[in-house]
């Protein structure tokens, strides 16, 4: 049933201090009408009370009048408002605010609408003067005009405010947290965030807020698409969306207004505001706002991401160069130290200093034994240079894992020994060959490598070599295998600082400078392992528990066959970090 008009008694009005007062019902009629200048335009008040939209004082466009009151009547929320009106062939430029009038059961069906007549000095200096008795059609035309300038007035300032200030820096910290600060303090919202989103993972993460002291922190929060369907509909649409009911708040927010800023097409962050307190209406003006605004900073955030981004890339780019410098000083040092014995001993035997076939023979092993190291450090050079070219190719073919261990110990053994270092190898208990996929040769260059570096940096106790047979199945280089084999090389010896692992598998890195010096080698080893069992198939990883507390080296190899083991069952799917 339709409710019945607000009983509105006429008052003394101009004791509002308004200069035009008038109260309309749903329909448009109006219940009360004054305006102390009536008489000027020879309109009486009392004619109008009592008539509705189309009899007199008439608005320019009655249809967007009368959908105007039934909004706020519905909303309960006052709106501003311009327009003409026109009565007795006369238009009347007026500036309202229109607020519904609740009653005791909350509900609304009148509207009170108070304001004033626009003078030729309120109207942008762009407008063409026009007098107040012109055509309508005329004065639809100042109408338009009025609401070009009310459209682009109200935040203005705020706006350029903004803009000039985040093109004075490129911190993109800076960027974010002055445009939180600015709109959240100007629009006066529960909460204003900037929210980063990552295409490629599909995230967004909270990077900078601004919100009264009542509302609960947001910083650092990630936001679920899935949760808030109005961040991804801004997302996809790239326009203001806004939101003034929300059903099932997830953060205390009743109203939303959210935007995507974007570059390049590109979306790279939201604007998104939050008002907790109580349902809120985002006007046009508020609106256009967050769109221009979203511009303004979507090119800020760009430049600031692009200047980010590379001054990351010259830090990265004197780090390459510093280290590649220690890798040369290292490496001439490195190369340096054989050749200069391959001379010295080969010299002594020239020169006839062997006094005798024996002390000849160890002259001409030590020369061959620094021919070999030298031999070694090159080919080091050789493959990362192969490798940072993109021509390294490899031929794979199966081989068994007791050939390459057996190959590491003929090896490695005399070296362990010489230091009195324990040498272990523990097989996988199976009754018949467990066969590898590789290339052999490479497989072998990355056991000798690990090997080697356990004993160069153990001082005592030993050196254990393992494999563990893996049932999960594989793909690599476009073949399917039914497991793999993890292979362990685990030492006792120094161990590595926690927050230095990350750097063993870079180009040209040792953990530090001074190791280099104590312990020699090109601070290749483990890079090209490691791209060599990539290559392969493979992964590879380094563990530590810290200094002097030992290191242990796995990786994996596909494996050709499944092998009939001796225990009851195989290893199933396996987390390396669990192998340690």
């Amino acid at each position: 049933m339709k409710s019945a008009p607000a009983q509105v008694e006429p008052t003394n009005w101009q004791d509002l201090g308004a200069e035009i007062v008038f109260v309309q019902d749903n329909s448009g009629k109006y219940i009360s009408f004054s305006w102390n200048s009536a008489a000027e335009y020879g309109i009486d008040p009392q004619e109008i009370m009592g008539h509705d939209l189309s009899e007199s004082f008439t608005p320019a466009d009655p249809q967007a009048y009368l959908s105007l009151i039934q909004r706020i009547l519905e909303r309960r929320i006052p709106e501003r408002h311009h327009t003409f009106f026109q009565h007795a062939e006369q238009s009347f430029p007026l500036e309202l605010a229109i607020s519904p009038i609740l009653q005791p059961n909350g509900g609304a069906s009148a509207v009170l609408a108070i304001g004033h007549l626009l003078r030729q000095e309120e109207i942008a200096s762009d407008t063409r003067r026009t007098s107040l008795s012109e055509t309508t059609a005329s004065s639809q035309d100042l109408v338009t005009q009025i609401a070009r300038k009310i459209r682009r007035n109200p935040y203005r300032s705020l706006l350029t405010e903004i803009a000039r200030n985040i093109r004075r820096t490129l911190d993109l910290e800076t960027i974010w947290q002055q445009t939180v600060d600015s709109i959240g303090s100007s629009l006066s919202v529960s909460r204003c965030m900037i929210v980063s989103y990552n295409a490629e993972k599909n995230q967004l993460r909270v990077e900078a807020e601004h919100c009264q002291k009542n509302v609960k922190s947001l910083l650092g929060e990630r936001l679920s698409l899935a949760g808030e369907p109005y961040l991804q509909q801004a997302l996809s649409s790239g326009e203001p969306i806004a939101v003034e009911r929300i059903a099932n708040p997830t953060f205390g927010q009743r109203s939303v207004l959210v935007v995507a800023t974007f570059y390049q097409n590109k979306r790279n962050a939201l604007i998104c505001l939050h008002q907790c307190d109580r349902r809120r209406y985002w006007t046009a003006a508020e609106i256009d706002l967050l769109r221009e605004l979203a511009a303004q900073v979507s090119t800020a955030i760009a430049h600031a991401s692009l200047y980010k981004e590379l001054e990351q890339a010259k830090r990265l780019a004197e780090e390459a160069s510093r280290l590649k410098s220690e890798f040369l000083a290292s490496t001439s040092h490195e190369l340096r130290t054989p050749l200069n014995g391959i001379i010295g001993f080969l010299r002594l035997i020239l020169d006839g200093m062997a006094d005798t076939e024996e002390e000849q023979r160890e002259f001409l092993d030590e020369a061959h034994h620094s021919a070999l190291h030298l031999l070694n450090l090159i080919n080091d050079i050789l493959d990362i240079a192969k490798i940072e070219a993109g021509k390294l190719e490899l031929d794979f073919n199966d081989y068994p894992l007791h050939e390459l261990f057996d190959d590491v110990e003929k090896k490695m053994r005399p070296l362990a020994e010489r230091k009195n270092l324990t040498f272990e190898f523990q097989y996988p208990p199976s009754r018949e060959p467990i066969i590898l996929y590789g290339n052999y040769q490479r497989s072998l260059q990355v056991m000798l490598n690990l090997v080697g570096n356990a004993i160069k940096f153990t001082h005592e106790g030993g050196v254990t070599i393992s494999a563990e047979v893996l049932k999960k199945a594989m793909n690599a280089n476009n073949q399917e295998f039914p497991g793999t084999v993890l292979v362990r090389v685990a030492d006792t010896g120094i161990g590595v600082p926690l927050e230095k692992l990350d750097k063993l598998f870079h180009n040209f890195s040792q953990v530090d400078g001074s190791r280099t010096k104590a312990y020699g080698g090109t601070g290749l080893g483990l890079a090209i392992s490691q791209k060599l069992i990539e290559t392969m198939g493979g992964t590879i990883n380094f563990f530590s528990m810290g200094e002097q507390l030992g290191s242990t080296v796995t990786f994996t190899v596909p494996l050709f066959q499944l092998p009939v083991m001796s225990t009851a069952q195989l290893s199933p799917d396996h987390h390396e970090s669990e192998s340690l």
